[in-house]
């Protein structure tokens, strides 16, 4: 079976590296980070406060019952919600001792800083930057080494069967996984200056069109790094003749480069309180990812190059000239936990952050510039990486209580089909418009059914499942009006793309009617019974498409 084999590939090509050291480490016990030091956003404001729930979702604790209660012998990863193929890869020490490398030839080797693009917010005191990112270096890896541990990534695919270039991307990417974390350093003198447009040079004006003026200056973080090589903290900068966020509706922009590193600029995107935020997730929105089909996904994810969805970028574009002052945010899938319980959770949820660096390429590439959100390796444990998006989204809205926000993100996404629509509960008024696209019904490899109890309750006119990049056009969004009516929804309140009919028989047991904007009321929250039957239907969709 296909998990069960994958699983045994990691760990025999982890094993088969740690054997080659001469003081090799037992991954196995690596102990587990502690939780990321962050501090809180300096932002006066006092949010909705946020209804406390499980982690796992209802559906996904419903499946683990299910399955218990008829006594399932499926692997404990399915059962799970979260198999663990990607998990167990060894960190600091770990692939120190694995690597044979010892004291004198890791302090050779330079310092790297994955900078992630930051935003910072205004408040009386004056401009605050969200720094954030991660210090680690990067070993010297044999091409043969590297193809050994690519070919666990490339399931059912061997790195020698790929074109030379999408070998190369293969090995990349897996020496990026494979780093060395730097942990309680200091991160000092990172230097600001006013930027140059970042984005595609079509979309220059995006993303921040201003000409920045001021803000030269060295900012020096006040915490060092994590267990994990990782930092995340605000840090009030000096004016330095940069406007201020109450005498302009502008992004500014600033280049933030840490001294020491060989590499580590990137652009921080100084939003004003008021104005729209773009908030967009990236695979299968933004490029063609389909992470449903986990082969496929791997794929796209770490061989192939990325690929623009459709025309796409030229909607952002739009977005980017049309509507004033626009401010972009990115979101890295990496960051999602999946609806159900597959390998898409181990792909979304577990990729290690230093792919965010390829990720920032493709939108600078493609789309306009903005800021990204990843999730830190600190957040490597299950729990708090399926609840990491939330924790993102939260942050972001309470750093920018007075800012509209724009969701943008796709049914495949449990994460999005269950936060977007409660982030317009918990900040009443923030969320301008909700767009999702219905990757299962333009793509037929997606086989998955989703979630759509979260939008029960919001009105029809902020929100829209979409086809194709096309049913975007000619919106008003900056005056919320966000559904195409020429575009059917065809929703129902609950379970969509169910197997074998199975929808369709039980609407027609409640007679309730598919219609646009209509609620069969045949999933919601109180039928319990109906949700577990829901969940163990989900669970073997999943586990067929494991095990093939």
């Amino acid at each position: 079976m296909r998990y069960i084999l994958a699983h045994a590939l990691v760990q025999a090509s982890l094993l088969s590296i740690a054997s080659a050291s001469p003081a090799p480490t037992a991954f196995a016990n690596n102990v587990a980070p502690p939780g990321p030091v962050i501090t809180p956003s300096p932002v006066e404001h006092n949010p909705s406060p946020i209804v406390g729930r499980n982690i796992l979702s209802d559906v996904q604790s419903g499946v683990s019952n299910v399955i218990s209660d008829v006594g399932s012998g499926l692997p404990s990863g399915v059962a799970s919600g979260v198999p663990n193929l990607f998990q167990g890869f060894p960190t600091g020490d770990a692939v120190v001792s694995s690597l044979g490398l010892d004291s004198s030839q890791l302090e050779a080797l330079p310092t790297n800083v994955l900078n992630i693009a930051p935003y910072a917010n205004w408040t009386s005191s004056g401009w605050n930057v969200r720094f954030h990112g991660n210090v680690y270096k990067q070993p010297n890896i044999s091409v043969s080494t590297l193809n050994d541990l690519a070919d666990v990534f490339l399931v059912n695919t061997s790195i020698s069967d790929l074109p030379e270039s999408q070998q190369a991307q293969a090995r990349n990417l897996t020496a990026e996984i494979f780093v060395v974390q730097q942990p309680d350093v200091a991160v000092d003198k990172i230097h600001l200056k006013p930027a140059e447009s970042q984005g595609s040079s079509e979309q220059a004006s995006g993303g921040g069109s201003s000409n920045t003026t001021g803000g030269t200056q060295d900012v020096t973080l006040p915490y060092n790094t994590t267990a994990q090589g990782d930092f995340d903290t605000f840090v009030q900068i000096d004016s330095n003749d940069i406007t201020a966020g109450n005498e302009t509706s502008a992004v500014q922009r600033l280049d933030t480069h840490v001294e020491g590193a060989s590499i580590g600029n990137a652009t921080a995107y100084l939003v004003p309180p008021t104005g729209l935020t773009i908030l967009s997730d990236i695979d299968d929105l933004l490029r063609v990812t389909k992470i449903y089909q986990p082969v496929q996904g791997l794929l796209n994810s770490f061989a192939r190059p990325f690929t623009p969805w459709e025309n796409m970028p030229e909607i952002y574009r739009n977005w980017s000239t049309s509507l004033p002052d626009t401010h972009f945010h990115y979101l890295a899938s990496l960051l999602c936990s999946s609806f159900l319980p597959s390998i898409l959770t181990v792909l979304q949820s577990t990729t290690p952050e230093q792919i965010t660096r390829n990720y920032m390429e493709f939108i600078y590439n493609n789309y306009p510039g903005g800021s990204f959100d990843t999730r830190p390796l600190n957040f490597s444990d299950v729990s708090a990486t399926l609840s990491i998006r939330q924790f993102l989204l939260q942050k972001i809205f309470e750093t920018f209580p007075e800012r509209k926000f724009v969701l943008v993100g796709d049914t495949s996404n449990s994460d999005i089909m269950r936060d977007y629509p409660k982030l317009v509960t918990d900040f009443p008024g923030s969320v301008q418009c909700l767009f999702i696209r219905n990757t299962s019904a333009t793509d037929p490899g997606n086989k998955f059914p989703y979630d759509t109890s979260g939008f029960k309750d919001l009105e029809q006119s902020m929100y829209m499942f979409f086809l194709n990049p096309d049913d975007l056009t000619n919106l008003d969004i900056e005056n919320g009006q966000c559904y195409n009516e020429s575009i059917p929804q065809n929703l129902t309140f609950g379970y969509q793309g169910l197997p074998l009919g199975l929808g369709n028989t039980l609407s027609s047991v409640t007679g309730s009617a598919k219609h646009t904007g209509a609620a069969s009321g045949l999933f919601n929250k109180e039928s319990a019974s109906v949700q577990g039957l829901m969940a163990l239907v989900a669970a073997m969709v999943t586990v067929t498409f494991i095990f093939l």
